[in-house]
């Protein structure tokens, strides 16, 4: 990583750290400061103080915004465990299982409130297209997690369906993250459509390679257990293939799984894996993932500005795709 990236990193964690510290009660706001305690990529943030680098413009103008997503994401990641029952959150205990379920509920409500604080800390020119895109990007989320969990009680989700929620529920706050500091850095309307795609695209491929991790990653490394979404039968794209290219006695065996009340985890999880492998889903995965990161780097060549100032972001997105944790 560059140093202007370990500096901007830098920044963003220090500003965190102030968030909420000194609020009452702390039975309310003790929560955030522990969810941002935990550390994490800060990819948000850093993707909307890098688009301020990518038009030279001065950090601190697009600061108060880098905050208001990473906030926004932290509080999307509290309902989010609660909802999937997740007890490892970074490696550390989950909010609701910490302290308690309605905890997790209040306390991310509060971050919402304070993720529009901060929003509305940006000077007053720019606070109409930042509040609409904002909360365009919040209602989003909200369809896509809704999506999500309609998913759950379903076995016919189709891959174009999957593919609609992961933009919704993930990609559209990495396209926002980018949109939000190209607007305070004055960019033209054209650069700021092929951030926004490039923040898309970036997203769809962040989502599938987290997937992808879920089922391959190393524990160590992805700071959660693997098998969770196969433990959960969450509907990933990895479980909708499985379904839709399976046959026979492979077929069966998967649906035993997924019917299945009660059973071992560790061989729910061999089995299901062992029936991805089967179907070769892993590479069919890595191959969308690639097709999605060269999309993303399509619209960021678009913007008419010099190579030179897209390194960071060229960089970082390459680190993203091809992460292993």
């Amino acid at each position: 990583m560059s140093n202007r990236i370990d500096f901007l990193e830098k920044r963003i964690n220090e500003e965190l750290e102030k968030v909420l510290v000194n609020e009452e009660p702390r039975s309310l706001f003790e929560p955030p400061v522990y969810v941002f305690s935990l550390g994490g990529k800060r990819v948000r943030p850093l993707l909307t103080l890098m688009a301020a680098d990518l038009f030279e413009k001065d950090i601190n103008i697009a600061i108060n915004p880098a905050l208001a997503v990473e906030i926004f994401h932290n509080f999307s990641l509290l309902h989010d465990d609660l909802m999937d029952k997740a007890d490892l959150r970074r490696g550390s205990e989950t909010v609701h299982k910490k302290w308690s379920a309605n905890t997790a509920i209040l306390s991310g409500d509060a971050m919402v409130i304070e993720s529009y604080k901060y929003i509305s800390k940006a000077p007053h020119k720019y606070l109409p297209e930042l509040l609409e895109v904002f909360s365009d990007t919040a209602m989003d989320i909200c369809i896509g997690q809704q999506l999500d969990m309609d998913f759950e009680q379903r076995m016919d989700v189709t891959e174009d369906e999957y593919l609609k929620m992961i933009r919704l529920k993930t990609a559209v706050l990495i396209g926002c993250s980018l949109k939000l500091g190209a607007i305070v850095s004055d960019a033209s309307v054209k650069d700021l459509e092929a951030l926004y795609q490039f923040g898309i695209n970036l997203g769809m491929a962040f989502q599938l390679k987290d997937d992808l991790l879920d089922v391959y990653g190393d524990f160590k490394s992805f700071g959660k257990k693997p098998g969770a979404d196969i433990l959960s039968n969450k509907k990933t794209y990895l479980l909708i293939k499985a379904l839709k290219s399976s046959e026979g006695k492979q077929k069966a065996e998967l649906y035993k799984w997924l019917t299945a009340e009660e059973f071992d985890h560790e061989q729910k999880i061999f089995a299901v894996k062992k029936i991805y492998d089967e179907l070769k889903l892993r590479v069919l995965v890595e191959n969308l993932i690639e097709k999605y990161y060269l999309a993303s780097l399509e619209f960021l060549s678009s913007i008419r500005i010099s190579d030179a100032l897209k390194n960071d972001l060229l960089d970082f997105s390459e680190q993203l795709t091809h992460r292993v944790k």
